[in-house]
């Protein structure tokens, strides 16, 4: 198969730098004009404007800082007592999901990127635990109109690491497990690296039962193509070779509840002569005929997936392959960073590739940095979500005062909110990073966790203004 580059500003594609500034630190990005059909998800795009909602007003009570004119509710913290009288609320609030429920109710699926080490674990619950050892997994809440918090219980009990996922076209959420420990490790009774499907409305309808046929490896984000049933996954290994971007293709796609547990074929993308995405450094380079390849072992029961034998031209690595998200017609996926120190071909910081089933093309529309003002080098995108604007929210996972960032269908770059939190500890004041963005299906409110100390937030105010 063959393989073209098209060079930025060439047909389909433009490049532009800008530069927003956002209070704590600037952000500079690439943009890619074919990068506007994601922008396209919304009615209310049309009435959007493009400048941001302005500046961050800082929080009284020391939480969450918010443009002029939004307000937060708390909806759960750390440490606090289930509703369902199960145990307390885990460590680590991760990614996230809200779904449409009866009567103007809205599901939430919240992940705790548990490991061992974690203050609070999951509650292990009888017929939602995978392994009675694990602490990681999941909780759900359900709110009324108002976002008051009406229950909370646990949606799955007993994984590891259970780090971001995604949503499925039938209304349940798939929590993935970012890890490869095997029974064993770690004090664990049964092998993990996982995706596992939780049902908001009533996790016993699915349990805990792993889909073997996707996977075993770190986990990150999945997004599926709701018209053809295929699941995009990404894998955010830590070490060289560093991860790989797969599709699963289901024996049942668009079956429903359940019907990944059916089967499927996984296989992973090669950009054919591009062996790490890092090396890509300008907006609008597209390459078609983009090959997948079956992967020898899925289980990876002797050798990890991304260290397995693909043949004489190999496969397509990249560092930090994190969120992953279903625009329009295509998939978008990040890489939150790339650095020649940890091992990659060159230096980025942060990446939002397209991926076009339709037309086998794979593009780079979005770069991050690093020509901003403040020089952080964790400044990075991890989640990544539709807004009600029609133009992104991407969650910042670095170094310093962390952000959610909006991305307008100009692309320019604004700040949304600021974690306030521990920023008065003495010396050394801590951020904990955001993750999980997602809006209720009216688009009437962003829900965003804080990961450290874990915090789930309801953010209302003028979306379409």
């Amino acid at each position: 198969m063959s393989t073209t580059a098209s060079a930025p500003g060439g047909s389909g594609s433009t490049r532009r730098q800008l530069l927003a500034r956002t209070g704590a630190l600037g952000v500079s990005i690439a943009f890619a004009g074919e990068v506007t059909e994601l922008f396209t998800g919304t009615a209310a795009a049309r009435n959007m404007g493009h400048s941001g909602y302005g500046p961050l007003i800082p929080d009284p009570n020391g939480l969450l800082d918010l443009p002029k004119g939004f307000s937060y509710r708390v909806l759960s913290r750390e440490g606090d007592e289930l509703r369902s009288g199960e145990g307390k609320v885990p460590s680590h609030h991760d990614g996230m999901a809200a779904f449409a429920g009866r009567s103007g109710r809205v599901h939430l699926v919240r992940n705790h990127e548990n490991r061992q080490s974690a203050a609070l674990g999951v509650p292990t619950v009888k017929g939602l635990t995978y392994d009675p050892e694990g602490k990681g997994g999941c909780t759900a809440l359900t709110l009324d109109r108002r976002n008051h918090v009406l229950s909370e219980r646990v949606g799955i009990a007993g994984t590891a690491v259970n780090c971001a996922g995604g949503p499925t076209p039938w209304g349940t959420w798939l929590t993935c497990e970012e890890t490869e420990d095997k029974a064993g490790t770690n004090g664990y009774t049964k092998d993990h690296g996982f995706i596992f499907e939780v049902d908001p409305d009533d996790p016993h309808h699915t349990g805990a039962v792993p889909l073997t046929a996707m996977g075993r490896f770190q986990h990150e984000a999945v997004a599926i193509d709701p018209q053809r049933g295929v699941v995009y996954e990404t894998e955010d290994a830590f070490e060289r070779p560093f991860g790989l971007f797969y599709r699963f293709l289901p024996e049942r796609p668009k079956g429903g509840l359940g019907s990944l547990r059916a089967g499927g074929r996984l296989q992973a993308m090669r950009v054919p002569g591009v062996p790490d995405l890092s090396t890509i450094q300008e907006t609008g380079t597209s390459f078609d005929r983009i090959e997948w390849v079956d992967v020898p072992d899925p289980l990876a029961a002797e050798t990890p997936i991304r260290f397995q034998d693909f043949g004489p031209k190999g496969i397509t690595h990249a560092q930090k392959l994190e969120g992953c998200y279903w625009g329009g017609r295509s998939v978008y996926f990040v890489s939150s960073f790339a650095r020649r120190s940890d091992g990659s071909a060159a230096d980025h910081y942060g990446q939002i590739w397209r991926y076009d089933p339709a037309e086998r093309r794979l593009t780079l529309v979005i770069v991050f940095g690093p020509d901003t003002d403040v020089q952080l080098p964790g400044e990075s995108p991890d989640n990544i979500c539709l807004a009600p604007s029609g133009g992104l929210m991407v969650c910042e996972d670095g170094n310093g005062a962390q952000h959610v960032f909006g991305v307008t269908r100009r692309g320019e770059v604004y700040a949304m909110a600021r974690n306030a939190q521990n920023i008065n500890t003495p010396e050394d004041p801590e951020w904990g990073e955001f993750a999980g963005v997602t809006f209720s299906p009216d688009g009437d409110t962003m829900y965003v966790n804080c990961y450290d100390p874990g915090t789930t937030f309801a953010v209302t105010g003028p979306w379409r203004r």
